[in-house]
């Protein structure tokens, strides 16, 4: 099986307010990585389906053509989950187990949308930056010249 290059593969950012989303998909689009958004773990219920559909049109209209995908964190809760989806939220992320996970999954796909289980190992949570954009720049660069990178010494 062949190796995935870490830099190919999508980066994951983890965004509170507008700024964040926008700081994440210009580094994106600098270092021309593929992103994912993921919205706080239980987002929709702090803030609501409504904030991350808005929050997404608005990213979207000001930094369009990215292609990144949009996660809105539902934790457990199905019944979130169902209500971002009749919010016209696209993608959602749900931690339940089945039948319970497959049934909002068909209801997903009923809506074109999708419900997705997320792994937020490795993510870029933005939450407290005082400078989102050089901190997302930083995840997706290669590091600065002269530091050692995992498994280039052997």
């Amino acid at each position: 099986m062949a190796e995935v290059n870490p830099q190919n593969a999508p980066a994951k950012i983890i965004v509170h307010e507008i700024g964040h989303a926008l700081a994440a998909l210009s580094a994106a689009r600098a270092h021309n990585r593929p992103l994912i958004i993921l919205s706080a773990t239980g987002a929709v219920r702090s803030t609501g389906a409504g904030w991350w559909r808005e929050l997404v049109a608005q990213a979207c209209d000001i930094a369009p053509d990215h292609g990144a995908e949009w996660i809105l964190d539902c934790a457990d809760e199905p019944g979130m989950a169902l209500a971002a989806l009749r919010e016209g939220v696209g993608t959602i992320a749900l931690d339940a187990g089945e039948p319970v996970w497959s049934r909002v999954a068909q209801i997903a796909a009923q809506c074109d949308a999708s419900v997705k289980r997320v792994d937020r190992t490795g993510a870029l949570d933005l939450a407290g930056s005082n400078n989102p954009q050089r901190d997302c720049n930083l995840y997706l660069s290669n590091g600065p010249d002269g530091v050692a990178k995992p498994g280039v010494l052997g």
